[in-house]
């Protein structure tokens, strides 16, 4: 049997320092106390911002911040340590001198120089920027509701400046979509407080790129369920609460994922059959073409999709008639031949005329910028199709697209510059007729 190995009597293994603190006993409250008492030491007045920075820069050398994160930002956030749910811990504890929430009001002048001091403690210990975005600040927010109205607008406004110095990310806001919070407004009110402080110190394009980085694209998931259905929703509300640059900035936004949504599936929906699924198709699907053959969808599913997305972004007719005009001629071809590239292009319009007819009629707006379409569209066309524009507006018009009064305005006033005089000069035995029809009209009455 081998002999036993040598011990050292009396002897003590000294433990690293962060296995010692790691092994400490958790004092949430003796922390909060030690951090209280370097601000009575360090600072002068509730102002001294310089104090503050320093006490905090100095705390850092003793306290365990790594090990207290959590707790050190509900301290300079909320004035102090709070328990699971967004309640303060110990509602008797007299609140920190520094804190967010101690601000004298929600503006982003009394607000900044807190999340300046806090940024500095973070600059120096660059651990507490995660704690930061990933947990302390979106469990603030999951639980805004169990702070009143003021401190919401105060921590908004921390929450704006904290996402412009880079300190956090905009993907902290998407806790906000919770239905908690979205049920009663909470989120869309914290979410009008932010993009508010935010524009004070940039434009609403360079906080759309920032909010899309960190996921936020579609402001409708901050309102209630029961209101994501009515048309222009977003830019509505936003224009009522004072953000005019915010409902811009999405109706433009709107528009463009509303474009691409359209352009795409009405290339699909246009598109002709295979010969084999062509073969069995019935007569009531073989309404809507690309090129005057058939297609797998009938006009009315074809119109109910544009009603949907429609009504889904609430564009304006005068925003969706471009959009509509340009998805319906979009993956269509011409003939090299010009004869035959017009008589074409009038056959196509006939073909989609049915799908117009439920959007554009008695909106004169609309009209006149369906007939600018069709303008820039034959213009664009090489002139391939200038003597088809003539022909179109016919069309156009007897589907009761267009009316005589949108075709005379048109003329009159209206005309795009491309290929005006051109244009015009065709259009003239049209618009001829037409004001002779009205004026004939006038005299029965």
């Amino acid at each position: 049997m081998p002999d036993p190995l040598p011990t050292l009597a009396g002897s003590r293994i000294k433990q690293r320092k962060g296995v010692a603190k790691s092994q400490a006993k958790f004092e949430p409250e003796a922390f909060r106390d030690s951090l209280f008492s370097h601000f009575e030491a360090n600072v002068s007045s509730p102002t001294d911002w310089d104090g503050y920075a320093a006490a905090l820069d100095k705390a850092g050398n003793t306290l365990d911040y790594r090990k207290y994160s959590d707790q050190l930002f509900d301290i300079l956030i909320a004035g102090g340590i709070l328990a699971p749910g967004g309640a303060y811990e110990d509602e008797e504890v007299e609140l920190s001198s520094f804190s967010v929430f101690a601000a004298k009001s929600d503006k982003v002048e009394d607000v900044k120089p807190y999340i300046g001091v806090i940024e500095k403690v973070i600059r120096r210990y660059k651990f507490l920027q995660k704690p930061l975005e990933e947990t302390t600040l979106t469990g603030l927010l999951q639980y805004i509701q169990r702070f009143d109205k003021e401190q919401r607008a105060k921590l908004a406004t921390a929450t704006a400046l904290f996402i412009q110095s880079g300190l956090v990310g905009a993907q902290v806001l998407q806790v906000l979509q919770k239905d908690h919070l979205v049920k009663d407004e909470l989120a869309l009110s914290f979410f009008d407080s932010y993009l508010s402080s935010s524009l004070v110190d940039q434009p609403m394009d360079s906080l759309g790129s920032t909010l899309r980085k960190g996921g936020i694209r579609d402001p409708l998931l901050f309102f209630p369920l029961q209101k994501r259905g009515q048309p222009g929703i977003v830019t509505n509300h936003f224009r009522q609460v004072g953000l005019n640059q915010a409902a811009e900035y999405w109706q433009k936004r709107a528009i463009k994922d509303t474009r691409e949504a359209v352009l795409g599936r009405l290339a699909e929906m246009r598109k002709e059959p295979e010969p084999a699924a062509a073969e069995g198709a019935d007569e009531s699907t073989a309404s809507a073409t690309t090129n005057g053959g058939a297609s797998s969808y009938s006009n009315d599913e074809i119109v109910e999709f544009l009603q949907e997305q429609r009504a889904k972004t609430g564009l304006s007719m005068e925003d969706f008639t471009p959009i509509l005009f340009d998805g319906l001629t979009k993956s269509l071809t011409h003939p090299t031949d010009q004869a035959a590239a017009e008589s074409n292009a009038v056959r196509q319009v006939q073909s989609f005329a049915p799908l117009l007819e439920p959007f554009v009629p008695n909106n004169p707006k609309a009209e006149i910028l369906l007939i600018n379409k069709v303008q820039l569209w034959c213009y664009e066309n090489d002139m391939r199709l200038q003597k088809a524009f003539v022909p179109i507006l016919k069309v156009l018009y007897n589907a009761d697209v267009i009316s005589d009064q949108a075709i005379l305005y048109w003329y009159g006033k209206g005309a795009r510059a491309e290929g005006k005089a051109e244009f015009l000069k065709a259009a003239a035995p049209l618009a001829k007729y037409l004001e002779e029809l009205s004026d004939d009209e006038e005299d029965e009455e």
